[in-house]
């Protein structure tokens, strides 16, 4: 049965070792105007996207970011840009909202040469070594070790860094996670576990593949702190890992943040959804990460009408800008299929 807003705590911060660290969560008209400028340019990227797709401009797999905004906007504000972020296959936003040009990403959908990942990624493989952006992984569940690993160099070679490592509620469920879980808590590594819980793992709720299903409890059998939080606002996303990476940098290890939000599309291009009603979607609507931060900004009378229109032409044009590059790009040249494969040079084994 699928579950409504009223089922679900958005405003507790529950876990099972520690309360958060007091940190300042932003209040500013600067830092509202970013987060709400950055959301709309995931969202307005996102929705050309999937008409691109539709047109079959766009190709492959494609799984959009709509409805999950806060989620990374809310984070990137708590960061440094020396930290690391690595995430699944929903991962269009996140390089953008890390500082990369979305013509890049748009460019990477498109299979071109420009892309951020040279046309060979994909929707689900993004990258960027210069924004500390490390993909974009296909295999469900695959990123989570490796946001061990890039912690542990980081704290191997005495960085500063912290690595956000974001994953699906559906990803959970594989064993790398427990894995990388007990080695992240053994070696204190300096790693924050996001879990973007929007209640479908593809079509499957949460009640239906787990009996734990308030899934930050996992956190519990490796004593890591373990929060569950509103993903749907900005604020609370950034209270929750400004506190985690403050924690991290002092040497104490990892945290596990439940994160609780919703996506308005399917789990891709190709769901419809059918598993879930209009009814429960519109309810989700009504807690939109963007209109949450806009009202927030009329209140206080830092934009008016024509300030939001004036946004919207701003990432619109920004959105077309990207598509129009893309459009202009030219496809990968048929003999790169042969590079960056592995990081040695001339390497033996590859049969041409």
């Amino acid at each position: 049965m699928p579950t409504t807003v009223a089922d679900k705590n958005f405003d507790s911060y529950r876990n099972t070792q520690t309360k958060f660290s007091q940190v300042s969560v932003p209040s500013g008209k600067e830092t509202y105007f970013w987060w709400y400028e950055q959301m709309l340019l995931m969202r307005r990227f996102e929705e050309r996207a999937g008409q691109l797709y539709i047109q079959q401009k766009i190709r492959g797999f494609c799984h959009l970011y709509i409805g999950q905004e806060a989620v990374a906007a809310g984070a990137e504000t708590a960061l440094k840009k020396t930290d690391r972020v690595i995430t699944a296959y929903r991962d269009h936003a996140h390089p953008i909202v890390r500082g990369m040009h979305p013509k890049f990403v748009m460019a990477e959908l498109y299979g071109k040469a420009t892309g951020c990942s040279k046309g060979k990624g994909g929707s689900m493989h993004m990258f960027s070594k210069e924004f500390n952006f490390f993909g974009g992984h296909g295999i469900v569940g695959g990123q989570i070790p490796m946001g061990a690993g890039i912690a542990f160099a980081d704290k191997y070679n005495g960085n500063d860094s912290v690595t956000i490592c974001l994953m699906g509620d559906g990803a959970v469920r594989q064993g790398a996670l427990h894995e990388a879980f007990n080695m992240a808590m053994t070696w204190k590594l300096p790693v924050i576990y996001i879990i973007e819980n929007n209640n479908y793992a593809m079509g499957t709720s949460v009640e239906r593949t787990s009996n734990v299903h308030d899934l930050y409890k996992l956190g519990a059998a490796y004593d890591m702190p373990s929060f569950q939080v509103d993903g749907m606002r900005c604020e609370t996303m950034h209270e929750a890992v400004a506190s985690a990476a403050e924690r991290a940098r002092k040497g104490n290890g990892p945290t596990l943040l439940e994160v609780k939000t919703y996506r308005y599309r399917g789990h891709s291009m190709s769901d419809p959804g059918t598993y879930r009603s209009k009814d429960e979607v519109e309810e989700y609507k009504k807690l939109d990460p963007i209109e949450q931060v806009l009202a927030v900004m009329k209140k206080n009378k830092w934009i008016d009408e024509k300030g939001v229109e004036a946004m919207e032409a701003k990432v619109k044009a920004l959105v077309e800008e990207s598509v129009k590059f893309s459009e202009e790009s030219p496809f990968p040249d048929p003999s790169e299929i042969y590079n960056d494969v592995y990081e040695q040079k001339d390497y033996p084994y590859i049969k041409e």
